[in-house]
């Protein structure tokens, strides 16, 4: 198992970069890679990023010295959603099987996580994990169980489907969040209008882009936008000051995965679309 740093970057420090030192700063490219568990430590909020592609062989979710702990979720809880093939999974000897964006939160404490290998398409397990305080039940989480809302419309190019899956009302954390939003035909545009929150950081995974497409995520403050074009299977971090929005060439879903400051939902500060620049 990898782990690669990446360090805070401050909105002055943004304004600076070029394109390809913005997307060493902010985008996440190469999560999954066979037989492999690839993660970035953040510097926002302690968050981690990571995928696991166990393709010919079990993937045990390693400890790594730059955590300065015994094992890996000694002083962390993990969120997984699964976007890909069904596939399995054990926490300390428990088998948990989760089908295509089905998701598990794990609590601190569990020693063993092993992502399972399969015959045939594999599943791809993207996790986030944050610092944890307290110690909660490990729990799955069906599509069916999700918090899910429809929001949007088509006349604004944003209609979507936002799937909690792992949040406050329905599986208790720490601070760590996830879900899902799934953009429906013929339209592209997420988390529009966008918003901030200081209180907390965010990472988005974008996944379901058909072959030959790509999305265009926007980041910065609000008067001071940029962009980056990213492929399907690849993340971007999010930093507090940063809005998180983006629109595809085709529609598409994503991961959102948050911590920090509180368990509100909906804690943000919503910037209208006429106010960007």
């Amino acid at each position: 198992m990898t782990i690669s740093p990446n360090y805070a970057i401050h909105p002055d420090h943004y304004n600076q970069l070029s394109t390809a030192e913005l997307r060493k700063a902010f985008h996440l490219p190469h999560l999954f890679v066979a037989d492999e568990v690839n993660a970035t430590y953040s510097h926002y909020d302690r968050f981690i990023v990571g995928g696991a592609l166990p393709q010919s062989k079990n993937l045990l979710l390693e400890n790594d010295s730059s955590l300065k702990a015994e094992f890996f979720l000694q002083r962390r809880e993990i969120g997984i959603i699964n976007t890909g093939a069904t596939g399995s999974l054990s926490v300390d000897g428990v088998t948990y099987t989760l089908q295509n964006k089905e998701a598990l939160y794990i609590g601190r404490g569990a020693r063993e996580v092993v992502f399972l290998a399969q015959a045939g398409a594999p599943p791809h397990f993207y996790f986030n994990s944050a610092p944890a305080h307290a110690t909660y039940p490990t729990r799955k989480v069906s599509l069916a169980e999700a918090d899910t809302v429809e929001v949007g419309s088509i006349a604004t190019s944003n209609h979507r489907i936002i799937r909690k899956l792992l949040v406050n009302s329905v599986v208790e954390s720490c601070q760590l969040q996830m879900g899902l939003t799934e953009l429906q035909p013929g339209s592209v545009w997420n988390t529009m209008p966008p918003h901030t929150h200081d209180r907390r950081m965010e990472a988005y995974f974008y996944f379901d882009i058909p072959e030959g497409n790509a999305v265009c995520h926007f980041m910065g403050k609000p008067q001071e936008t940029r962009h980056l074009w990213i492929q399907n299977m690849e993340a971007v971090l999010s930093p507090p000051w940063s809005i998180h929005s983006g629109a595809g060439t085709s529609n598409y879903s994503f991961i959102w995965g948050m911590a920090g400051e509180n368990l509100d939902y909906g804690d943000m500060d919503v910037v209208k679309p006429i106010a960007l620049q």
